[in-house]
């Protein structure tokens, strides 16, 4: 059987959604704000969306549940490793003063390093992908509702 393309396509193509907000945002200078990780959101779903809806498409009657859920955990779990190593390369060597800034914002007494920040990005996103393919299964998922047919008064299953 023929291995679908769909999830490295779209996952790279939200990775770089993602990449662009994240600089038109550093441009801006609101790059450290949280309210503009709705935006992140928005990219995302969009992206798993049309991933989902294409791949059920390319399956046509062949299409499973679990196959169209793998294909979106896929896709977004693609998209949040690549736009985890960009934010990994960006505040080591391209803007050292992101984390500071970024932590400023933050009331905490702990140490916060690089790792930390990394890690609970790669984790928001495999979250946001797993909640997000949860719920867009639930739209291209064949229904398990029996038909009813109404003939004389009553009711055939």
């Amino acid at each position: 059987m023929k291995k679908s393309v769909i999830p490295v396509r779209y996952g790279v193509l939200i990775a770089i959604g993602l990449i662009v907000y994240f600089l038109i945002l550093s441009l801006v200078g609101v790059q450290t704000n949280p309210v503009f990780s709705v935006g992140n959101g928005v990219i995302v779903a969009f992206g798993l969306y049309k991933a989902m809806k294409d791949y059920k498409h390319e399956k046509g009657k062949h299409f499973e549940f679990q196959k169209g859920f793998m294909a979106g955990l896929f896709t977004g779990f693609n998209a949040t490793i690549i736009f985890v190593i960009f934010f990994a390369i960006y505040v080591t060597n391209i803007n050292t003063n992101f984390l500071p800034e970024m932590l400023m914002n933050w009331s905490s007494h702990y140490h916060v390093g690089v790792g930390i920040v990394v890690f609970v990005a790669a984790i928001m996103g495999f979250a946001t992908t797993f909640v997000l393919t949860l719920s867009f299964m639930q739209l291209f998922k064949e229904s398990w509702n029996t038909k009813k047919i109404y003939k004389s008064g009553a009711i055939e299953v």
